[in-house]
């Protein structure tokens, strides 16, 4: 049935800008030129609401589909995966959008475009999207109440869209909270190039963490279930870098550590939330001792998982800050000690004047701290390029650098000096989120410093940056201190209490989504095991029985709900009539409680043909203001007026 102009152009409007609402976001995930067929198909519907005869005909309509396909094909993006499929959805449903004739292709759009909003979730899986999401899903099942509405009132149809939603919410927490968890489908791993970056490399160069010392991008979580080790303990360990030629340094080709390291003094207990990787590394507190399973330990003592790191994942693990690795074999010290060719004589005569060929290793690191002390050598987030023999240059003419400048230098002059030294990459800091208790290390919080092997104590950490610029690990990396390092925030143009108020917002904020990260994000298989058997659900048959149990017992307080409630006045229209046909019981014409105004005037005209007439008049108005789409108010009117001057 083809439907009635009029309506077409509240319903349409009303769908097309919810079918806009859904894809927007996907401007982020989709290419460009997906994007923008898409919305050139959407703008080209929403005109022909106006203008029907601008929509495509069947050859054009043909044209445009097989444009769509090579579009798809062009953009190389194969068969599976949440790449492929994401786009093949959208570009189907601007093409269906040129197609809608009937109530039936109102329906098929609505219900394509619930997939595409669904789809949403494979990208981003934030409280914000989250909620935008069921706000579009709200618009979309309003469409539908409009569709199956005798009259479009849209802030009817959203009010009715958010009490089925509202209804619905218990049984989709039970659900969620019971219902047996399934690992992620294994289509969705095919052709899809992970999104997830960490600002760490496994390689570093003069100046590369410097480039992430603005970037406040969140990489991991920690909330310890004790105390929170003090700033100058709270080393984040990353990849071990230990050949060099000079400028680029690697991670040497180890696969496990020679000896599990002794550790004694303080054990801190964390949980770790780690944000999406493009590589299977877990940061943990120099020097992890105890972790969960699947982690293990590689030669640098930095923990890995086999894990897909493009996924926020969560570990639990035990650091020992006092630890002795004990002494290294020879492979390790051969790394350790590698030099990319012979030191030029101005790098071994500093050695030699900070005594490194004829003094106790100990003595020699004590001098050459002092020497960046003392020796006019900077901290800065924008050191000068340096392409050419990057440590002299640095040593000897800038003497501005980041933390990667010094622990490069400082490695590289351990090594001059014959003693065994690597660099190691990683965060430092973290700011403490007040509300949640739990730290946030961020980008900014990239760090390199210098690891010296010494007789007796093994593997020992010491950072240069400490000597030139002891606030940067000393203190939280916070804005106030990126501030005095040159990077501009809120904090230069605010007053003071709206600053502290605009920080509160943010670690509340902070705290709210860490627990929507942690308890509704990570609630996987092992996550409902052990939440669940809190509570002595413990085996898959008890899973299902409570599953069971919980619905019913929501399904049933909801049927109480909506058909137990106090009976509502009838409305306006219905008054009336019931005024028409009381009129009619003294002629013995009761209406039944069953029975069809039509065929209740059917019966009225055989008894009263004299009024056959105005009982097909009020019936009429009567099933066109009660039942049809297209009553006006003069309708309301006429019917009262009608009814009033009935007489039998």
């Amino acid at each position: 049935m083809v439907m009635k102009p009029e309506l077409d152009k509240i319903i349409l409007i009303f769908l097309l800008t919810s079918i806009g609402l859904i894809v927007f976001p996907h401007v982020y995930h989709i290419p460009a030129a997906v994007f923008g067929f898409f919305c050139l198909l959407l703008a080209w519907r929403l005109a022909g609401v106006w203008k029907p005869n601008w929509l495509p005909g069947k050859l054009l309509t043909l044209l445009l589909a097989v444009s769509g396909i090579g579009l798809l094909y062009s953009q190389h993006l194969g068969l599976f995966g949440r790449e492929a499929g994401t786009n093949l959805f959208i570009t189907a449903l601007g093409l269906k959008l040129l197609e809608m004739k009937t109530e039936r292709d109102l329906y098929l759009v609505n219900y394509l475009a619930f997939i595409v909003a669904a789809s949403q979730f494979l990208y981003e899986q934030s409280m914000l999207m989250a909620a935008y999401i069921l706000l579009v899903c709200c618009v979309l099942l309003a469409t539908l109440v409009c569709i199956n509405s005798r009259n479009t009132q849209i802030l009817a149809a959203i009010k009715t869209s958010v009490m089925i939603i509202v209804q619905a919410l218990p049984i989709a927490v039970a659900l969620f909270v019971l219902f047996p968890r399934l690992e992620a489908p294994k289509w969705m791993l095919f052709n899809d190039s992970h999104r997830a970056e960490t600002g760490l490399s496994d390689s570093m160069e003069p100046g590369s963490i410097s480039d992430m010392g603005e970037s406040f991008e969140l990489v991991f979580r920690v909330k310890f279930a004790g105390p929170t080790p003090p700033p100058q303990q709270r080393y984040w360990r990353g990849p071990v870098l230990s050949y060099t030629d000079g400028k680029r340094w690697t991670q040497a080709i180890f696969q496990k550590p020679s000896r599990k390291p002794a550790v004694a003094g303080i054990a801190y207990q964390y949980t770790l939330l780690m944000e999406p990787l493009d590589k299977n590394w877990v940061f943990a507190l120099d020097m992890p001792q105890e972790f969960s399973t699947p982690l293990a330990l590689n030669a640098g003592y930095q923990l890995i998982t086999p894990e897909r790191s493009d996924q926020r994942a969560e570990y639990k693990v035990t650091s020992y800050p006092d630890y002795n690795t004990g002494p290294i074999n020879a492979g390790e010290y051969q790394a350790a000690t590698q030099l990319p060719g012979e030191p030029s004589d101005q790098i071994k005569q500093l050695v030699g004047q900070l005594h490194g060929f004829d003094s106790a290793p100990d003595n020699f690191i004590n001098r050459l701290l002092s020497h960046f002390r003392t020796e006019d050598f900077h901290y800065t987030l924008t050191p000068p390029v340096m392409e050419e023999n990057p440590i002299e240059t640095f040593l000897f003419k800038t003497r501005y650098g980041f933390c990667s400048h010094y622990a490069s230098a400082f490695v590289y002059l351990m090594r001059v000096a014959h003693i065994p030294a690597r660099v190691v990459t990683g965060y430092q800091g973290g700011e403490l989120n007040k509300v949640g208790g739990f730290l946030e290390i961020r980008q900014a919080d990239a760090h390199a410093w210098a690891e010296v092997w010494l007789e007796n104590r093994g593997w020992v950490r010491v950072d240069p940056t400490a000597a030139i610029a002891p606030e940067r690990i000393e203190r939280e990396i916070n804005i106030d201190r990126q501030t005095a390092y040159g990077i501009a925030s809120a904090n230069n143009y605010l007053p003071r209490p709206a600053y502290n108020w605009l920080k509160q917002a943010r670690q509340l904020w902070g705290n709210v989504d860490y627990n929507w990260q942690r308890w509704v994000i990570n609630y996987d298989n092992k996550s409902q095991s052990s939440f669940l058997s809190s509570f002595g659900i413990n085996d898959l048959k008890a899973m299902i029985y409570w599953m069971i149990a919980t619905i019913a017992l929501i399904t049933a307080a909801l049927c109480w709900f909506l058909l137990y409630q106090k009976p509502k006045a009838a409305d306006k229209v219905l008054l009336i009539y019931n005024r028409f046909c009381k009129k009619l019981v003294k002629h013995g014409l009761l209406r039944g409680a069953g029975e069809g105004a039509k065929d209740f005037a059917d019966r009225v005209k055989i008894k009263l043909p004299e009024q056959a007439e105005k009982v097909d008049q009020i019936t009429a108005l009567f099933i066109k203001l009660r039942y049809g789409r297209t009553a006006t108010g003069e309708d309301l009117l006429q019917f009262k007026t009608l009814v009033s001057l009935f007489k039998s």
